[in-house]
């Protein structure tokens, strides 16, 4: 039986990886008290004892679990932004690269971004396939449920005399310098930087994230793009659907609770919108992280993911 511990399990996230574990007979999860949760030396002893640590807490604290671990044998899931671009880490998306074969002996793993994780999705098979040149100047849109913003800002949205001002989506990271744009650059392998513009609405989860091309910035045809997406996300966690919609529209929502990733394509022969739609929670957050966990354990990387 694998002993699992999860360093800031009352958090979004962390809350979120627990609930899914608690009940899996082949885990054994270590739980600290409340008392001393957040101390640094039982924390140590948690993760020494542990096979698999995830690390469900700020950067800083992050940081610190990771000194903590040192000369330990576990292997570690940080939900962080703390280590996603950093030296000896391996990003946790192994549906891109050869991401799969490097997480199967890693032994520090960073889970992505939510919003990183749709964008990375979308442009990184592009521009290894050279049907997008990495000088390419990228728009990425990205809407998402409240609960991305973790347990104050879903108190602020669940709240009954909430802000009117939380009725309608809410464009955030208005200066350009939100925290996930580095990886969505580094893993990408662009140049610079998408112009990005993050939205949050009043629903609880669920994510939609789309970039815009116009037709001269392929290197190649439509069929091309079709047949590069097709090739990478055959599932069965992110998936093409290249004619996936709800009657001309496509709902954020659509896959919310659930753990898969859907990548399609719009618009026309000039203006062309490509979409990746997930759960922040799930393909975004947790489920990636249970995901990463199973792969290490040697199963079957969709065990204990809804999927449909």
């Amino acid at each position: 039986m694998t002993k699992v511990f999860i360093d800031g399990s009352a958090g979004t996230t962390g809350l979120r990886i627990y609930d899914r574990l608690a009940g899996r007979a082949d885990l054994e999860l270590i739980i600290l008290p409340d008392a001393v949760r957040k101390d640094p030396a039982a924390r140590k002893n948690a993760i020494l004892s542990s096979e698999i640590t995830f690390l469900c807490l700020p950067d800083d604290a992050a940081r610190e679990a990771v000194e903590l671990s040192d000369g330990a044998d576990t292997r570690i899931i940080d939900t962080s932004t703390a280590h996603r671009t950093a030296d000896g880490w391996t990003y946790g998306f192994p549906e891109i690269r050869d991401l799969r074969q490097k997480l199967l002996t890693s032994r520090r793993i960073a889970n992505p971004g939510c919003h990183a994780s749709g964008f990375i999705a979308l442009i990184a098979p592009l521009v290894d396939a050279g049907l997008i040149s990495p000088a390419a100047e990228l728009v990425c849109t990205s809407l998402t449920g409240y609960s991305g913003g973790g347990k104050k800002m879903i108190a602020q949205y669940e709240a009954p005399d909430r802000d009117a001002l939380l009725e309608g989506p809410r464009q955030y990271g208005l200066t350009q310098q939100h925290k996930h744009l580095k990886e969505m650059q580094v893993l990408t392998r662009l140049d610079k930087a998408p112009v990005f513009c993050p939205i949050v609405a009043p629903f609880y989860s669920g994510m939609e994230v789309t970039v815009p091309l116009f037709r001269d910035m392929l290197s190649g045809s439509l069929d091309d793009l079709r047949q590069i997406y097709c090739d990478a996300y055959s599932g069965p966690v992110v998936h093409f659907d290249p004619d996936a919609d709800e009657e001309g529209f496509l709902s954020s929502a659509a896959l919310s609770g659930r753990d898969d990733m859907q990548i399609t394509i719009s618009g026309n022969e000039e203006r062309i919108l490509l979409v990746a739609r997930y759960d922040n929670l799930g393909k975004g957050a947790s489920g990636a992280a249970i995901q990463t966990m199973n792969l290490l354990l040697g199963q079957d990387e969709t065990t204990g993911l809804v999927l449909n």
